[in-house]
């Protein structure tokens, strides 16, 4: 979904979204549904709005692939690329982190919308807050069943350690 920013309205734009995206990060199993608003203010065009989705995640504790909900708020404003070819070096500052850039007249809707789903998939996804995870020493699932492994061993390349330090 491109638009052409020459052609945004003093008023702005509002899209709906409902479009079905491939990435190749994660699995979308529902098209992304939201809402944005776009305008110009000068050369920089403003992006404000709400978009969800579902998308199947492994689970970081015991790597199960589960169902999640996606729901991002996006606030970004795009600045033209012309203004950075005047400085050798760009340093990015804190407050500019929800900064982007454009080129040309055209602007890919749909490429933002990507990019915001992808940055809000959660670091370390777990299947529910009560996952226990998997056994480090068997592999066995310690949410379906319990193992008889012995974690309290510690590691075995430091037993040598454990012994130098009991005859002392």
């Amino acid at each position: 979904m491109k638009i052409l920013i020459s052609e945004i309205p003093d008023e702005g734009l509002a899209l709906t979204i409902d479009e079905t995206l491939k990435t190749d990060v994660i699995n979308l199993i529902t098209p992304v549904q939201g809402s944005l608003s776009i305008r110009k203010v000068g050369p920089e065009v403003v992006i404000e709005g709400e978009i969800k989705a579902e998308a199947e995640i492994e689970c970081s504790r015991c790597l199960k692939v589960y169902t999640a909900e996606i729901n991002a708020t996006v606030s970004v404003m795009y600045h033209p690329v012309k203004e950075l070819r005047a400085e050798q070096k760009y340093e990015v500052r804190e407050d500019e982190l929800d900064i982007g850039f454009y080129a040309g007249d055209e602007f890919d809707v749909l490429e933002l919308v990507k990019e915001q789903i992808i940055l809000n998939v959660p670091m370390k996804p777990l299947c529910s807050e009560t996952c226990k995870g998997i056994c480090p020493k068997c592999g066995a699932d310690l949410n379906m069943n319990s193992c008889n492994c012995n974690l309290n061993e510690g590691d075995s390349r430091l037993k040598i350690l454990k012994e130098f330090l009991r005859r002392e």
